[in-house]
């Protein structure tokens, strides 16, 4: 979140970002509300401040005037309680705005209403020619054996599904790979919790603006959220922490089941595996100081560009806009790689710097170089999600006969070179 301090003598340039990024907030009213809780508090303060002083001279007091002073600090106390009860509501509407408020965005970042707006940085590799017109991964024959869309649908519903046979070998396969690909660069593998409280979800931002993403787990009970990211268990891993950055940035590469309602895409994307409600995923995570953010940004998209590469696949880079960044976003690129199938790109990596926007909300800090504790920053990516880069695969090493080549670099996560159409 903003420090509301930077908000109070910033208001200006905090309501020109909300109209960047085409967010409806009434910034007037919150200042009126935060001008309210001030007030509040300070008066409470006189309250208490005099309380103590009354009470502190009471046994001085003569008897004659004890009982006229027993009155006034009853008062006191019932002042008080008043205020605190008006406090307590204040206070919890002024949290739900303050966390609505969206990071600052970078300068670099191109001013848009939506994904029109996004801006193609460079588009990287050579797109696979083919002597005969490519599948959708759907369609292609050795991998549409592997794929049982009709049980998966008929145990937990739609866009649900089993992978069988040499398709589970590959997205094991490539969750394996990337662990080890991004451990090279300096990322420390780790293993997270899929379950995860409100706080986590609020601190890294993903609560208020996309609870109706997340599947709630026995709310009356466990009050627990599946996470739709590694994200929200890395980046709380240091929730209420001061991290130690005196040798540089913290980095984390951290795999997931990851689930998300897809809200909103009803209709949408129905063919094959490209949009489901389950998937695995690596994500990487950094905890740095200010003043490294912005070029471990630019580490983290050469880090997914080399696996792409390493990979054989082509693809762009965009820089995305004021209106299509989320809310704890600064600055975020986003890969789409080409699907050779359906002849578009689709987003495969996003790569964001929140600046300390998470960090503020987790209470995570460090120390400076003259030991005063500052809010570090914090910046993700996607590593691997196994799904949009399995398709990516399928669709750009199919072969005629309807078999699926496997890179070199997977052969030896695999133990095979091709799948083949079962006869």
């Amino acid at each position: 979140m903003l420090d509301i301090h930077f908000v109070r003598d910033n208001t200006e340039r905090v309501q020109q970002e909300l109209d960047k990024r085409g967010m409806l907030f009434d910034l007037a009213a919150f200042m009126a509300l935060d001008q309210k809780r001030r007030a509040a508090i300070a008066r409470l303060d006189d309250h208490r401040a005099e309380l103590n002083a009354a009470s502190e001279g009471f046994s001085q007091l003569a008897d004659e005037v004890k009982d006229g002073e027993r009155k006034r600090l009853k008062e006191l106390k019932a002042k008080i309680a008043t205020g605190e009860y008006e406090l307590k509501d204040i206070e919890e509407e002024w949290t739900r705005g303050l966390l609505q408020l969206p990071n600052m965005s970078h300068e670099s970042v191109p001013v848009g209403p939506d994904s029109s707006g996004n801006v193609v940085v460079k588009k990287v590799g050579n797109a696979p020619v083919f002597s005969f017109a490519p599948l959708g991964h759907q369609d292609v024959p050795a991998i549409k054996q592997c794929i049982d869309l009709d049980r998966g649908a008929k145990i937990s519903g739609s866009r649900f599904w089993y992978l069988k046979g040499p398709l589970a070998r590959l997205a094991l396969a490539l969750m394996h790979y990337a662990l080890d690909f991004y451990a090279s660069k300096g990322f420390e593998p780790m293993m997270v919790p899929m379950l995860v409280k409100e706080s986590a979800m609020i601190g890294t931002g993903f609560f208020p603006a996309d609870k109706n993403e997340i599947y709630t787990v026995n709310p009356d009970e466990d009050n627990l959220f599946l996470v739709g990211t590694a994200e929200v268990a890395l980046a709380s891993y240091h929730m209420d922490e001061c991290v130690d950055l005196s040798h540089g940035p913290i980095r984390y590469a951290g795999f997931s089941s990851c689930f998300r309602r897809e809200a909103g895409t009803y209709g949408k994307d129905l063919h094959g595996i490209i949009r489901g409600h389950q998937f695995n995923k690596v994500e990487m995570f950094i905890f740095c100081r200010p003043e490294d953010s912005w070029r471990e940004h630019e580490f983290l998209l050469q880090c997914s560009e080399e696996f792409l590469q390493s990979l054989g696949l082509h693809y762009q880079v965009l820089n995305m806009c004021t209106g299509d960044i989320g809310a704890p976003n600064a600055k975020k690129y986003d890969i789409e790689t080409w699907m050779p199938g359906s002849q578009m790109y689709r987003e495969t990596n996003s790569c964001s710097n929140d600046t300390d926007f998470q960090a503020r909300r987790l209470h995570c800090t460090y120390r400076d170089a003259i030991g005063k504790q500052q809010h570090a920053h914090t910046l993700n990516n996607t590593g691997c999600a196994d799904l949009r880069t399995m398709i990516a695969l399928i669709e750009t090493y199919q072969q005629e006969d309807g078999s699926v080549l496997i890179p070199p670099a997977l052969q030896p996560y695999c133990g095979f070179d091709m799948i083949s159409v079962q006869r």
